[in-house]
């Protein structure tokens, strides 16, 4: 049986960065939850929902934050299951602040970190830990890679005609 994948997020304005990680799980067959919850203004909740998470199905825990960024970390801290963060990108220092938030966790606390605004690639990594213990998502996996090469090859044999015109 494939788990569940939370997405969190610090704030409902997240959500236009969030979404693709969900339009990822979909496109697999991975059911997902989200959530707007702030390791700031909801801290208590915080806690409950990751120290909870694997009692209620979830395998792994996306969490999305912006500047101070450290809904990830909180998460991780609570809960034994992988914790992947997406730094979003704010107006002040464009999205670094929330890279160096997520990346920068202590020594026990593990927190995967995609690039800023990287929810896709949340959404992958996500599949291939899941993948891991499930051979049909495997697969599912895959197909997409080999889809992704056949893609690239085909642009390849393009770009090598192009170039020939020049």
């Amino acid at each position: 049986m494939v788990k569940k994948v939370a997405i969190l997020m610090g704030s409902d304005s997240d959500f236009p960065v969030v979404k693709k990680a969900g339009e990822v799980l979909k496109e697999f067959g991975v059911e997902f939850e989200m959530r707007v919850l702030s390791a700031h203004r909801s801290p208590k909740q915080v806690a409950e929902f990751a120290c909870a998470a694997r009692d209620n199905g979830f395998g792994v825990i996306i969490a999305a934050a912006g500047m101070a960024a450290h809904l990830a970390g909180a998460v991780a801290g609570n809960t034994t299951l992988p914790v992947i963060a997406i730094p979003v990108k704010a107006k002040a220092l464009e999205g670094m602040d929330a890279l160096l938030s997520s990346v920068m966790m202590p020594p026990g606390v593990p927190v995967a970190t995609v690039g800023i605004d990287g929810a896709a690639n949340a959404g992958y990594l996500a599949v291939e830990i899941l993948a891991v213990a499930d051979g049909e998502l495997a697969d599912k996996l895959s197909e997409f890679k080999k889809r992704q090469n056949e893609k690239n090859l085909e642009a390849d044999r393009k770009m090598q005609e192009l170039a020939k015109e020049i």
